[in-house]
């Protein structure tokens, strides 16, 4: 085991040596922020602040300086999205982070647009 380019100890059969779950102390759910696959996120501070926070952290902002979804932080990060939701939540609560959650698609479609699409279909 020796330390690659970016510092970072690897066991080239076990892989990253420092597990996920260390990342966040131990703590797999983000609490009560609603993080979803497909909910956005984007930083706040630019550049310069991620110099001074913890380097996971730091990462996320560096890559969160466009919108980005949690599940391409997740893949970008190399880590669980369980571990990376965690991580966001922490940002959010910190105001480093904003995010948005699309709204739930209605179950039932409207019946008046229904009705319309029928009309016109049997005006065809």
């Amino acid at each position: 085991m020796f330390p690659r380019e970016d510092d970072t100890w690897f066991d080239d059969a076990a892989g990253p040596i420092a597990r996920p779950y260390t990342i966040t102390g131990g703590r797999t759910h983000a609490g009560d922020i609603d993080l979803q696959l497909l909910s956005l996120v984007v930083a706040l501070p630019g550049l310069a602040e991620a110099a001074t926070m913890a380097p996971e952290y730091a990462r996320i902002v560096r890559l969160c300086q466009r919108p980005l979804s949690v599940a391409e932080v997740a893949a970008h990060l190399d880590l669980p999205v369980p571990i990376v939701k965690v991580l966001l939540a922490d940002l959010v609560e910190r105001g480093h982070v904003i995010y948005r959650t699309s709204q739930p698609i209605n179950d039932t479609p409207d019946q008046h647009v229904l009705q319309a699409v029928l009309d016109g279909i049997r005006r065809l």
